[in-house]
């Protein structure tokens, strides 16, 4: 099983994204680093690129953030929502949802929800969770989410009672056919099905600013770091897929890297099943900076890109 090691986003002003992921939601800077050349090219699949990586954490969890200096992507269309399917996610945990969002309001930043959300008693899986969608400078979605005290896992009861943002839940993306994923990220990839609920209904309508929303839920797990949920909407079934040109220097790119044991057995396994590689195959790499020596970048069923190093 492997350990999801971040989650990388796609940003076009490095200064201000720092700024909004520490200021607004408390992460930390952990490394500051530019990369560039053939190798970097061919994991990344990005001819000509120069990249300034920063990794920030929260908690125990680390995010990512990666700005092209060359080349330049796209940025995220206008009209894009949460049941597109190049959409992705990561859930913040906070300790208060109303002192979270109070907060919140004092920056600038695009509400995706109208306001938080509790979700509905008569739903035993989410009943009494709060959450709230929200976006970024560059409109990432994020999820602020607080457990009621029957569902909260034991690493987000509260120690530090000045902490707000506490970390990572689970980074989710949307997908066309949730079995057919669940297949791929289970057989292949070697994540864990824990759990699978529905939900809908006004608040969920509100929450996600999709009306008619009806979702399938599916939680996996990696051996260590946060979760990955697999979101599928059965209602409305007009999201958009993902684009086909879509590279990783545009801004709704995101990218789950997932630490595993034998990278090249891997490799030749996705291969026979036809998995589309965005790397051309294992990739060495000239330095360890990101945390690894070798790389493979591949795409999911939907297009949901995935680095598994080693």
């Amino acid at each position: 099983m492997p350990d999801i090691k971040y989650i990388d986003m796609t940003v076009s002003e490095m200064e201000r994204a720092i700024a909004f992921y520490s200021q607004v939601l408390s992460f930390e800077k952990l490394s500051d680093i530019e990369l560039y050349g053939t190798q970097w090219e061919r994991l990344f699949g990005l001819f000509g690129l120069r990249m300034r990586v920063v990794k920030m954490q929260l908690g125990n969890e680390v995010i990512s953030l990666t700005e092209y200096l060359t080349p330049k992507g796209r940025k995220i269309p206008a009209d894009f929502r949460s049941n597109d399917r190049s959409f992705q996610h990561i859930a913040i945990v906070v300790s208060d949802m109303d002192k979270a969002y109070q907060h919140l309001r004092k920056y600038k930043f695009q509400h995706v929800s109208t306001a938080p959300q509790q979700l509905p008693d008569w739903n035993p899986d989410v009943g009494g969770v709060k959450a709230f969608y929200f976006q970024d400078p560059d409109g990432h979605n994020l999820e602020l989410i607080q457990f009621p005290s029957d569902k909260i896992e034991e690493k987000w009861q509260q120690k530090d009672q000045s902490k707000l943002f506490l970390g990572i839940d689970h980074t989710a993306v949307v997908v066309a056919n949730a079995a057919a994923s669940i297949k791929f990220y289970c057989e292949l990839i070697g994540l864990e099905l824990m759990q699978q609920a529905q939900n809908y209904g006004t608040e969920h309508e509100h929450l996600s600013g999709v009306f008619g929303v009806k979702i399938s839920i599916n939680s996996l797990k990696a051996n260590n770091g946060n979760g990955f949920e697999v979101l599928e909407y059965i209602a409305p079934t007009n999201g958009k897929p993902m684009p086909c040109d879509s590279c990783a220097n545009d801004l709704w790119h995101y990218h789950t890297t997932m630490k595993v044991s034998d990278l090249e057995a891997i490799a030749s396994k996705l291969r026979e099943r036809s998995v589309r590689f965005i790397s051309p195959g294992v990739v060495k790499l000239p330095s360890d900076e990101l945390g690894f020596t070798k790389g493979l970048a591949i795409a999911d069923l939907d297009g949901h890109v995935l680095h598994l190093v080693e």
